[in-house]
């Protein structure tokens, strides 16, 4: 089935670096709001990873700033991502109606599929690219394979901006976003963040590692720590086909919604 979807998507489309590149110029003036949503797993960092970690102690052989930190590495990626694919992509489908002066360019539904994706993507890089130089400054990456770590939450990102994208075309009015929160919070707190994932009862935990935040902050915690294994290579590969899935989903939405 999945491959039936796929062939639709036109990988690697140098058009769909058009809308990136229009995303840019209409942010020229505005990189103070791209980074905005980087402060708040920075000021948990500082506030709980190094606050509360002088009363919590070790976590699994781990300072808790240090245990704290590849998670919240995670969630800026995802946070980066949610932003742009879901509000502001949002408010170009239905309201400015962005994506149909769009179609009448050389770009088709695809590139705008792509496009947004992708301009969803860097905006998570660079929150994530901001975290790690901060990980790095406070010395809680234990391991060179942290360099590793960068893209590691470009996958998290493609994953977040994929699914995004895909759950934006569904919406129908702005209220539904609340809906957006119910889901990401949720991630957010319970994704094995701040207390290791054995704290949950085993239905739980099973639950909660098939969850994207989650295989993303294992995946990001072994390599900051250097616990490398080879589960690492099945996060990869779970976010990489979620994102596929996702790119998937909201290239046949946009035509349906577009083209109709």
């Amino acid at each position: 089935m999945l491959l039936r979807l796929f062939p639709i998507i036109p990988f690697g489309s140098r058009r769909a670096g058009r809308l990136v590149e229009r995303n840019v110029w209409v942010y020229r003036h505005g990189w103070l709001i791209i980074f905005s949503g980087f402060f708040e797993p920075l000021f948990y960092l500082l506030g709980i990873g190094f606050g509360l970690g002088k009363l919590v102690g070790s976590v699994n052989g781990l300072t808790y700033a240090q245990f704290v930190a590849p998670a919240l590495l995670a969630t800026a990626a995802m946070n980066g991502a949610i932003y742009d694919s879901t509000f502001n992509m949002f408010f170009k489908l239905k309201f400015a109606k962005t994506y149909d002066a769009v179609l009448s360019t050389p770009l088709g539904v695809g590139d705008i599929a792509v496009g947004e994706v992708a301009w969803a993507l860097i905006r998570g890089t660079l929150y994530s690219l901001g975290f790690m130089v901060v990980i790095f400054m406070l010395g809680l990456a234990l391991s060179p394979w942290a360099l590793l770590a960068v893209p590691a939450a470009m996958l998290i990102g493609f994953a977040a901006a994929a699914i995004g994208t895909s759950c934006t075309t569904f919406i129908r009015k702005w209220q539904d976003f609340d809906m957006v929160f119910v889901v990401t919070l949720p991630l957010f707190l319970f994704s094995a963040t701040f207390f290791p994932i054995t704290a949950y009862p085993d239905a739980i935990r099973i639950l909660v590692e098939f969850t994207p935040l989650y295989r993303g902050v294992h995946l990001i915690r072994g390599l900051t720590t250097g616990q490398i294994e080879p589960m690492l290579l099945v996060d990869c590969l779970y976010l990489i086909v979620l994102g596929l899935i996702g790119l998937a989903i909201v290239s046949r939405r946009l035509k349906f919604l577009l083209l109709k």
